[in-house]
């Protein structure tokens, strides 16, 4: 039988950032309740670093459901919660209603983008973010551009392992889990990525974060093939890398959370 003629199935084609923003939206209301990013060490540090100021203006750089923003914003003459899904910025807005945070401000956009004026903030921020951007290098240099001179930048995000083997499992399962994944970094290649976009970097440091399985597929609802591959790897890969990420029975696991502040 021939079938050289017949019609195939069409694949829709989707950029970067639509799947990104298709990832994020239909899950905002999730991501505001979610502990892992309600939660953590770093927003005291955030607030400490936001009172250096005098009513500063403050960027919170891929705002998700706004958990920066909110704790920033009693101490800010103003916030701008800035993001690529529309969805999570309505969550930021109608939270922030609620909290009567009116110095809050929603804005639309990509990281390597800014849509805002050359030294206009005095502090910048990002959590959980910079994994998804397609060119960190060119969003650093919008991050510079926009921070004031002696203004500070803190980026906060999930690391990669010095060693290549934990640095390949880490990239795998995530990408199996969010097809917007793009690289979690090595603090090493941070370091070197806020020197040649032309920070002096003032600190760095790392803690662990434990990440319960059944809520990390369920918050990209992960669809049951690509779970099970993930699992699947779990349990069959090497003891260095089931030691490193303390991966346990049901999947849960470890990993690394990295800190930096820089300044303009």
């Amino acid at each position: 039988m021939n079938t050289t003629n017949k019609k195939q199935p069409k694949v829709e084609s989707k950029t970067h950032n639509h799947l990104v923003n298709e990832q994020f939206g239909s899950q905002a209301e999730m991501y505001l309740k979610s502990s892992v990013h309600a939660f953590g060490q770093e927003f005291i540090e955030a607030e400490n670093l936001v009172q250096q100021f005098d009513s500063p203006y403050v960027l919170d750089l891929g705002s998700g459901a706004g958990h920066i923003s909110f704790y920033t914003a009693p101490f800010a003459q103003q916030v701008t919660a800035y993001d690529l899904s529309e969805d999570m910025l309505k969550i930021v807005a109608d939270s922030a209603k609620q909290k009567h945070l009116d110095n809050i401000i929603t804005v639309k956009g990509i990281a390597e983008s800014l849509p805002f004026a050359d030294n206009y903030f005095d502090v910048v921020i990002s959590r959980f973010s910079a994994h998804h951007w397609q060119d960190v290098p060119l969003a650093l240099r919008e991050m510079r551009r926009v921070c004031k001179p002696n203004g500070k930048v803190m980026m906060i995000d999930i690391i990669a392992p010095a060693s290549p083997l934990c640095d390949t499992f880490l990239q795998t399962i995530e990408v199996l889990r969010d097809n917007s994944h793009v690289r979690d970094y090595s603090s090493s290649e941070w370091q070197q990525m806020f020197y040649q976009s032309g920070f002096n970097v003032s600190q760095t440091q790392t803690h662990k974060l434990k990440l319960e399985f059944n809520s990390w597929i369920t918050r990209m609802r992960t669809p049951d093939l690509y779970v099970t591959a993930i699992r699947e790897l779990q349990q069959n890969i090497g003891q260095e890398v089931k030691s490193y990420f303390n991966i346990q029975a049901d999947g849960t696991f470890t990993t690394d959370v990295f800190t930096l502040i820089a300044t303009v």
